[in-house]
């Protein structure tokens, strides 16, 4: 059977959680109460399961932990290292995703399909990326490296490595150099939820 994860890919991914939410105090609150960190690590063992050919049965336990977190990561989708899922809920990883290292998302995140046809049809998100609360990712496209894309932005369309983008349909607001800084959304505000913790 495909290897599930180490101690040290654990520890890795609670150091990536306190980094990332300032409102976590310490390693135990983490372990205890992260449920986008506990999709993540039962991601690792449905997605050994579906590598193993044991289908159905990773299914049924993807769906399992959707019931107990509020986040559904299909089996099939492939995610790297310190995947930091804040708040948790909705968000939704489909088949053919995949997921670079050190990848912030906050709730409601839909990295969803746009084909119906059983090909490639999820986004790819490259390492460092950040996406905001009920930012919708569409279709076979390539988020690159260190982009961000704010809370509610639709993105249907492939982004540049770095970019920052916002709104329906989701346009990069970084671009021009002479904009007055208060009309740029900083990468805090174009991700950040209301109410985060």
């Amino acid at each position: 059977m495909t290897t599930v994860g180490s101690l040290a890919r654990f520890r890795a991914d609670v150091e990536a959680v306190l980094e990332a939410d300032p409102a976590a105090k310490s390693r135990l609150e983490v372990l205890l109460c992260y449920p986008g960190l506990h999709a993540v690590w039962a991601h690792l063992l449905t997605h050994a399961l579906w590598e193993d050919g044991e289908r159905l049965l990773a299914r049924v336990v993807s769906q399992l932990v959707r019931w107990l977190t509020g986040v559904e990561i299909h089996p099939g989708a492939e995610l790297g290292e310190r995947v930091v899922i804040d708040h948790g809920m909705g968000v939704v990883i489909g088949e053919t995703a995949v997921v670079g290292d050190d990848v912030h998302m906050y709730h409601g995140v839909t990295l969803g399909g746009a084909n119906p046809r059983p090909v490639k049809r999820h986004p790819t998100v490259g390492d460092g990326v950040t996406i905001g609360a009920d930012a919708t990712l569409l279709g076979d496209i390539e988020i690159g490296d260190g982009a961000k894309v704010g809370a509610g932005a639709v993105v249907t369309t492939d982004v540049e490595p770095g970019a920052t983008m916002i709104g329906v349909p989701a346009e990069r607001v970084d671009r021009n150099a002479d904009a007055d800084e208060s009309e740029v959304a900083t990468p805090d505000d174009a991700t950040r939820a209301d109410g985060d913790d």
